[in-house]
């Protein structure tokens, strides 16, 4: 009992073993507090980014430069106390559920190496920063509802329907919907864009497939929206108020979410699949 004990105390003597410790209080906070909001989409997300990066991490630890300054270190500490002060005395959780993992990111990285060591980190922080876009962009570069109800009524239009649209408003001869920038999509693109760098920063691409992977990830996410605000028009125009809901607010929003996730999970296959191929066809050319 004695050894052991001594080995945890000198254990404890090292800075990763409190940056460890910090990261998964600091974790288990924010996954909380998203399950309070009832946002389920950013908890599934956010829970998928914060494991996909502590096995990063943990792969390269032996790598890293654990050495920070004095200033360094203070101002990593109060980025991270205010992000704790903030959480405790919060009266409405809003943007800062998707602002608060890259502060936190870069406040943690400050301790554990300084400004001079941030490059170590430049893709995990990238991947966090990508889930507060939709908060930090100002509203009228990223308002792509104009854009929604234009691909939802041409979906309209080439499967039957009598659709007309006048700016976000899609009319049936039945009933309208009015595509709200809540409901464009954005949120949906930007968990598809977050989950295709999180792709690209576990499992390295070569070429092209940096730059379409994104774009294909981005692609799946308005086009699958587009789809269920397609799907809305058509329940209001046939006064299926209830399913209205259930498909607009309800968990049939992310049954959609999860269709898109879908999609991007074969392509994500196949392209580890290829990766595959050619590695073993290499190996057998070399030879």
């Amino acid at each position: 009992m004695k050894a052991s004990h001594l080995t945890l105390s000198s254990q404890l003597k090292y800075p990763q073993f409190w940056l460890l410790g910090i990261a998964a209080g600091y974790i288990a906070i924010h996954l909380t507090l998203i399950w309070k909001a009832d946002n389920s989409s950013l908890l599934g997300t956010s829970f998928l980014c914060w494991m996909a990066i502590f096995s990063l991490i943990w792969e390269k630890r032996h790598s890293l430069n654990l050495e920070s300054g004095i200033f360094s270190s203070f101002f990593g500490l109060s980025l991270i106390a205010l992000l704790l002060v903030k959480s405790i005395s919060l009266t409405s959780l809003g943007g800062f559920l998707y602002l608060s993992p890259a502060i936190f990111a870069f406040g943690l990285a400050l301790m554990a190496s300084g400004f001079k060591g941030l490059k170590q980190y430049r893709g995990e922080l990238l991947v966090l920063s990508s889930i507060s876009l939709p908060k930090v962009l100002p509203l009228s570069l990223i308002d792509i509802s104009l854009l929604t109800a234009k691909f939802a009524s041409l979906i309209l239009w080439y499967t039957g329907f009598e659709v007309a649209r006048n700016g976000v408003i899609i009319r049936l001869p039945t009933g309208s919907v009015e595509v709200y920038p809540g409901c464009s999509g954005l949120e949906l693109i930007f968990q598809m864009l977050t989950l295709a760098l999180l792709f690209l920063l576990m499992f390295p691409q070569k070429g092209k497939q940096k730059i379409i992977v994104p774009i294909i990830a981005v692609t799946l996410g308005f086009l699958v929206n587009s789809v269920r605000v397609a799907l809305m028009a058509v329940l209001v125009a046939q006064r299926q108020m209830k399913a209205f809901d259930y498909w607009h607010e309800g968990d049939g929003s992310l049954i959609f979410s999860l269709i898109a996730v879908l999609l991007f999970g074969l392509l994500c296959w196949f392209l580890l699949g290829r990766t595959e191929i050619r590695n073993k066809d290499a190996t057998e050319s070399s030879k």
